[in-house]
C-alpha cells in the first residue's frame, strides 16, 4: 500500500496531498492514511501546511531495474528468482520457507526487517531503507562437511565487493563478521536445509550497515560503523548489492568445486585477530590463547602453551583478550 507513495517521496522534495492523490489515483484521505503507515515504519515525514509532505534527505530505495543494470550478465543469469519486499520479519526466514519452492539462486531483499537476527540468535538492527539486508539460496551436493569454511569465503567475497566501491581496510572476524577499524560493519548468517550427508541448500544471509540512524543503533551492544562513516557519503544500495553479488556468485561456484582452500591465504591476510591474544567462548567454557588464523577447512587455530587447537563453528565466539 505505501510503496507508490514512498517512491514519490523518495526524492526528498515536498509533494502536496492533492498532487500525490492525483498521481496515484486516490483521495487525499487515502494519502493521509498511507503517510501514517509510513511514519509507523519508523520513517520521518515532514508535513507542512500549504506545501505537503517531505521525507528529509530522501530515501535510497532498492530498485530491481537498477540492480539488474549493475549486475554482470553471467551473475544475472545465475539469479533465477529475485524477491524485493518492503517490510518482512527476516530475509533468511523467508528464504528458508521458500527454498524448495523457488530453489537454487533465489535472492530475497527487504527494505526493513522486523525480526532480523545474527549468529547465535542475536537481533540485527534493520531500520527502513537505511542498510542492506539480503539472503541468497545456493544448492550444494556434497553434504554439510564440505560446507566448512563457507562463511569465511562469503566474507572474502564481501570484502572484494566493497573494494569495488572504494572501501579499503575491511577485516574479517572469525567466523562471520566484517570489521572496519575494529568496528562491526557487516555480518553473515548461514542456515542449511536438506540432507546433511548429500544434497542440501544453504541460505546465505548478509546484513551491511550503510547509513545507520543513531536512534536505530541505540540497542547495539558493540562498536559499529557504517559505509557513510567509512566513505563520507553512503553509496547507492542498488550499486552496493550488485557489486556484492558480482563477487559472491563466482565465489560460490568456485567453493562448490574447490572448497575453502583457495580462499585461505586471502582470509588470513584480512584476519582482524591474527597473532593476538583472544578469548574463545565455547559453549559454557572459555579458552584463551593466541589466534594463529585458520586451517585448510576454515577451523580457527588457537595456540595455547605451545600447542595448536582447532575450533570449528557452532557455539564458538571470539573476543580480543
Amino acid at each position: 500500500m505505501i510503496e507508490p507513495v514512498l517512491s514519490i517521496l523518495a526524492d526528498g522534495k515536498f509533494h502536496s496531498g492533492q498532487a500525490l492523490g492525483k498521481a496515484l489515483g486516490v483521495s487525499r484521505s487515502a494519502i493521509w492514511k498511507q503517510i501514517k503507515l509510513i511514519e509507523e515504519s519508523g520513517i520521518e515525514v515532514y508535513s507542512v501546511k500549504g506545501r505537503g509532505y517531505r521525507i528529509p534527505g530522501g530515501l535510497d530505495l532498492l530498485d530491481r531495474l537498477l540492480i539488474d543494470e549493475a549486475l554482470d550478465p553471467a551473475v544475472r543469469d545465475e539469479l533465477k528468482h529475485i524477491a524485493l519486499n518492503l517490510v518482512i520479519p527476516s530475509t533468511n526466514a523467508m528464504a528458508m520457507e521458500a527454498v524448495y519452492r523457488d530453489g537454487h539462486g533465489s535472492l530475497y531483499l527487504a527494505e526493513q526487517q522486523t525480526a532480523g537476527r545474527g549468529r547465535r540468535g542475536r537481533s540485527w538492527a534493520s531500520p527502513f531503507a537505511s542498510n542492506l539486508y539480503f539472503s541468497l539460496t545456493w544448492q550444494f551436493n556434497n553434504g554439510a562437511a564440505a560446507l566448512e569454511g563457507l562463511s569465511l569465503a562469503v566474507g572474502i567475497a564481501l570484502i572484494r565487493g566493497l573494494k569495488q566501491l572504494g572501501v579499503d581496510d575491511v577485516q574479517v572476524k572469525w567466523p562471520n563478521d566484517l570489521l572496519w577499524r575494529g568496528k562491526k560493519l557487516a555480518g553473515v548468517l548461514l542456515e542449511m536445509s536438506g540432507d546433511a550427508a548429500g544434497e542440501c541448500f544453504v541460505v546465505i544471509g548478509v546484513g551491511i550497515n550503510v547509513r545507520m540512524p543513531e536512534a536505530a543503533a541505540e540497542d547495539i551492544e558493540q562498536p559499529w560503523t557504517d559505509l557513510q562513516q567509512v566513505l563520507g557519503i553512503a553509496p547507492s544500495r542498488n550499486k552496493l548489492l550488485a557489486e556484492l553479488m558480482n563477487q559472491l556468485v563466482p565465489m560460490l561456484e568456485q567453493f562448490s568445486s574447490e572448497g575453502f582452500a583457495p580462499f585461505k591465504e586471502e582470509w588470513q591476510g584480512a584476519n582482524a585477530h591474527l597473532d593476538q591474544q583472544v578469548n574463545l567462548h565455547v559453549g559454557n567454557r572459555r579458552e584463551q590463547g593466541v589466534c594463529r588464523g585458520v586451517d585448510q577447512a576454515g577451523a580457527l587455530l588457537l595456540e595455547t602453551d605451545g600447542e595448536l587447537q582447532a575450533f570449528h563453528g557452532g557455539e564458538v565466539s571470539v573476543r580480543l583478550a
